[in-house]
């Protein structure tokens, strides 16, 4: 269609073609398909510059450190954040490609680190209102994702405590139908909890996400929820982890795709 239309037309039709693209590509890696996720990602940076949109190709890399993230790959994470943090991008790619950084930092046990890059991207959340009605990229259900992100870091800090009490926090501003944000931070507080001993509250927080979990199907999801399955296994003898652990085991092997 943008072959065969006035230029501003072509314009807002490329726009469009790379937000589905890009949403495409989150879709995508929540099969477990990195690969397709980065190559739908490169496809949205391609139709926005066609669009005269630059700004995308910022944000590609905040996404492809979200799968060095995943992959438990610390330095490539925080390289390519600080690549998406240039003064010319908008504030918004900016504030994600910080606490991409705060991850990555976290995940290298750099604490120090990890806090001033989480100072720079509520610095970064704060000038977001300038933006005007620019559409949102990234996740539109955090009310507050530099304090949400902070909650992550503390976990991957061994900060189990904190990290579940600032999740806490965060989670009560979500909103019951945002069903995937709800299920994926509140396994990962689950798993705060019971890395902290707490191993009866965990389940409780666990056990009415479970149907969440199977309607989300998510690969980054299963990633946390293996993890909580391997830390409650050592505690079998809880009545509630012995209740919780078929269903939990079987929802860590199922395929999400």
């Amino acid at each position: 269609m943008s072959a065969h239309v006035d230029s501003r037309t072509r314009q807002e039709l490329l726009a469009l073609g790379s937000r589905y693209a890009e949403y495409v590509g989150w879709l995508v890696q929540e099969t477990g398909d990195e690969q397709a996720a980065l190559w739908w990602t490169q496809r949205a940076v391609d139709l926005a510059a066609a669009g005269g949109d630059r700004a995308l190709a910022g944000y590609a890399l905040v996404r492809r450190a979200l799968v060095t993230l995943y992959q438990d790959d610390a330095e490539q994470t925080i390289a390519l954040a600080r690549r998406a943090q240039s003064g010319t991008l908008p504030p918004r790619i900016r504030c994600l490609a910080a606490q991409r950084e705060a991850q990555g930092h976290a995940l290298a046990g750099d604490g120090d680190a990890c806090l001033r890059a989480l100072d720079r991207a509520r610095t970064l959340l704060a000038r977001q209102e300038s933006e005007g009605d620019a559409p949102v990229i990234g996740s539109m259900h955090l009310p507050d994702s530099a304090g949400m992100i902070t909650g992550w870091c503390l976990f991957d800090l061994g900060q189990m405590r904190k990290a579940a009490e600032e999740l806490d926090r965060q989670l009560a501003l979500v909103l019951p139908d945002a069903v995937r944000t709800q299920v994926r931070y509140g396994v990962r507080r689950a798993l705060a909890y019971a890395s902290h001993g707490e191993i009866d509250h965990a389940c409780a927080l666990a056990a009415p996400l479970l149907d969440g979990v199977v309607a989300v199907r998510s690969a980054t999801v299963t990633i946390d929820l293996r993890r909580l399955s391997r830390v409650l296994a050592r505690h079998s003898g809880h009545a509630l982890v012995r209740r919780l652990e078929p269903r939990l085991a079987v929802l860590s092997r199922l395929p999400v795709s």
